[in-house]
């Protein structure tokens, strides 16, 4: 049996140093030190004793038996295992640097990449639902807050991008519109009918009744004070309206901008155009939207091709 002892030494040595001199969170500690023992397990399985027999085949080894599991332990999510990994790196950097070992075989050793998360998109009848209700009651917030959403959904535009509209940021003429996205850059994109036409009867019934001296000049959308409207408002103005049609999924501005993207998709668009309308610095960024209707294919071939059923 390998002699642990200096390992466990080591080991002891680090959790003190992150909790005195970096003061980590009980909890963080209580991972990082079931984490560590895991580790030392596995290499004394390896017949290591010290530090300097550690090689980076073995540590990559140990992330190998982290996602498969074992006879002790299920398999981990790449989320669990990166964490674990990131405690058996900082380890190994710690104790090179305090002198307890020579070499670091942790350090080429990446955690593994978390798996994308992918858009919740809405189908387009909670969207259609969602913009009818924004229009009940035949009000003047009632126009805006219809223009807003029809504006978001249409153009896919960031939530900051639509408050942050002028009047004559938009183009009647050539149905066009022009954001302003991160980092000050503009983009020109088209509009639809439905956007359009619910702007005109909100700039010709509603915003004239909303403007005070307080109006910032040319502003599109206006709060019932005559300001801008917030980023925060019109998050409320989409959450109502969700819950007026009874849309059961949550909902947010950067929901309608998924769902955008994703029935622009599912239409026949290519990703890069989609890219440009979206304002994304990388058809990388847009990409992951592929996957929510390579999804939606599976779902529907499985359920409709007579070869693709159980």
């Amino acid at each position: 049996m390998t002699d642990t002892a200096a390992l466990t030494r080591a080991i002891s040595i680090y959790l003190d140093h992150l909790a005195v001199e970096r003061g980590l969170a009980v909890n963080t500690l209580t991972s990082y030190r079931r984490d560590l023992r895991r580790y030392a397990e596995y290499l004394a399985e390896q017949g290591v004793g010290t530090l300097d027999q550690v090689t980076e085949a073995m540590v990559a080894g140990f992330l190998m038996r982290l996602r498969e599991g074992d006879g002790n332990h299920p398999p981990l999510g790449s989320t669990s295992a990166a964490r674990t990994v990131v405690a058996v790196r900082g380890f190994h950097k710690f104790a090179v640097a305090d002198g307890l070992a020579t070499l670091d075989p942790a350090g080429a050793v990446k955690p593994p990449t978390p798996a994308k998360r992918l858009p919740k998109a809405l189908p387009l009848s909670d969207v259609e639902a969602i913009l009818e209700a924004a229009s009940a009651p035949d009000t003047i917030l009632a126009l805006r807050d219809r223009a807003l959403l029809e504006v978001l959904y249409g153009t896919g535009a960031r939530i900051s991008e639509a408050v942050g509209l002028d009047i004559d940021d938009l183009d009647t003429v050539d149905a066009t519109v022009l954001l302003r996205g991160k980092g000050s850059k503009e983009r020109l994109v088209p509009v639809g009918a439905y956007a359009l036409d619910a702007v005109a009867a909100y700039l010709t019934r509603a915003r004239p009744e909303l403007v005070s001296p307080r109006t910032p000049a040319g502003a599109m959308f206006l709060n019932a004070r005559g300001g801008r409207l917030s980023r925060q408002s019109s998050w409320a103005v989409l959450v109502k309206a969700g819950e007026r049609a009874g849309v059961t999924r949550d909902v947010s501005p950067h929901t309608l901008r998924h769902s955008f993207a994703t029935h622009l998709l599912d239409g026949g668009a290519d990703v890069r155009v989609v890219q440009e309308l979206l304002g994304h610095a990388s058809v990388t960024t847009t990409q992951v939207y592929t996957l929510v209707t390579v999804d939606n294919l599976r779902e529907v071939f499985a359920t409709a091709h007579p070869r693709a059923r159980d």
